[in-house]
């Protein structure tokens, strides 16, 4: 039986890393780059703090954000989880995603754990991030060997400060082989895109959802002399035949190591005429959301697949041969993908997965 259609849920990102590995940096950087996200922030220790990422982006701190009607001091204790996501995910709150910034010495595990026992309907966990201090990575492995097992947990590890390191291409490589699971993105200055972890709302102004080019559209010369530029390539595929299902799990699970995000919606053709299946990958994280086919939209599979050193032509050809004409469902078809959608009848998905 398909599951029926779930509430809007909210990701929750959890975001880890030892002291000085520039997370807060990393969060505040999303809070300007959100393209008009409403970010809710949970911060060292649990504080809940409800961002507006436009109108406040770096006024966070480490455990202090000013609203403008004052602070809000957070230091509250680990069991008030549950309260603050309930508070974040209230729809009067407005809030698009959640990052728990997690303090320095925290066990990122446990709070994985935390996010998927919450009965919360309106979030849903949405991947661990792990920072690493390229320049410090040795000295931090050898003060808390505890960092390979954190990556190895990771849906994405943001390998931080690259630009520092003396030699930045041998930790990347200590990195991936840690990571075996995650995305490996360098970044300096804590500068990712936001769009590997979040779907970005376009700011009022805006007609049309953003692209992944007005990203890359603000000049930052100057601001840091000396910034290492990654360069991101994106592959967009749209369909007008529904995909087979065990073809695009095939895929899905032999992506390549440089593709660290994917989103859209697949159209499953018979195998579930009712609904189109959001799509929402991190690192080596999968989730499917079924929801209704909006009144009289056009039946396509639309999928935006993000990453670097990745080979377009290559991805879309594999995509084009996940499409399908096959009148009749195989009854055990949606098997694979069901496991990965939050609430169906199937074996749920491992944190990570």
């Amino acid at each position: 039986m398909l599951p029926s259609s779930p509430v809007p849920q909210i990701p929750v990102v959890v975001l880890a890393g030892f002291l000085g590995s520039g997370k807060t940096t990393l969060l505040n950087h999303l809070l300007h780059r959100s393209g008009g996200s409403r970010i809710g922030a949970i911060v060292n220790d649990f504080g809940a703090i409800e961002i507006d990422a436009m109108a406040v982006a770096g006024a966070l701190g480490d455990s202090t954000v000013s609203l403008g009607n004052g602070c809000l001091c957070c230091a509250v204790d680990a069991s008030e989880l549950d309260t603050y996501l309930e508070r974040l995910a209230a729809p009067s709150a407005g809030i698009d995603v959640i990052v728990i910034e997690a303090s320095g010495l925290a066990e990122p595990q446990e709070l994985v754990r935390m996010v998927l026992a919450s009965e919360h309907p309106g979030i849903v966990y949405g991947g661990l991030v792990e920072v690493v201090d390229a320049a410090e990575f040795d000295a931090t492995r050898a003060r808390h060997p505890e960092i390979d097992r954190h990556l190895a947990l990771a849906d994405l590890a943001v390998v931080n400060k690259l630009d520092r390191a003396e030699d930045p291409e041998r930790v990347l490589s200590a990195v991936r082989g840690l990571a075996e699971r995650a995305a490996v993105v360098p970044a300096t200055y804590g500068r990712i895109d936001p769009e590997f972890l979040f779907d970005c709302r376009p700011g009022e102004e805006r007609i049309g959802q953003l692209s992944f080019d007005d990203l890359h559209q603000h000049d930052e010369a100057g601001e840091h002399e000396g910034h290492l530029h990654t360069a991101y390539d994106s592959v967009s595929f749209e369909s007008g035949r529904a995909l087979d299902p065990r073809a695009l799990m095939r895929f899905l699970d032999s992506r390549p190591e440089g593709l660290y995000r994917i989103k859209g919606y697949v159209d499953f053709g018979p195998y579930d005429a009712r609904n189109r299946y959001g799509v929402h990958a991190v690192g080596r994280f999968l989730r499917f959301y079924p929801e209704p086919w909006p009144t009289g939209a056009e039946r396509l599979t639309q999928l935006v697949l993000i990453g670097s050193g990745i080979d377009a032509q290559a991805l879309a050809k594999e995509l084009a041969a996940c499409e399908s004409d096959a009148p009749h469902a195989d009854e055990h078809g949606m098997w694979g993908v069901l496991r990965y959608v939050q609430g169906s009848e199937e074996e749920p998905p491992e944190a990570g997965v």
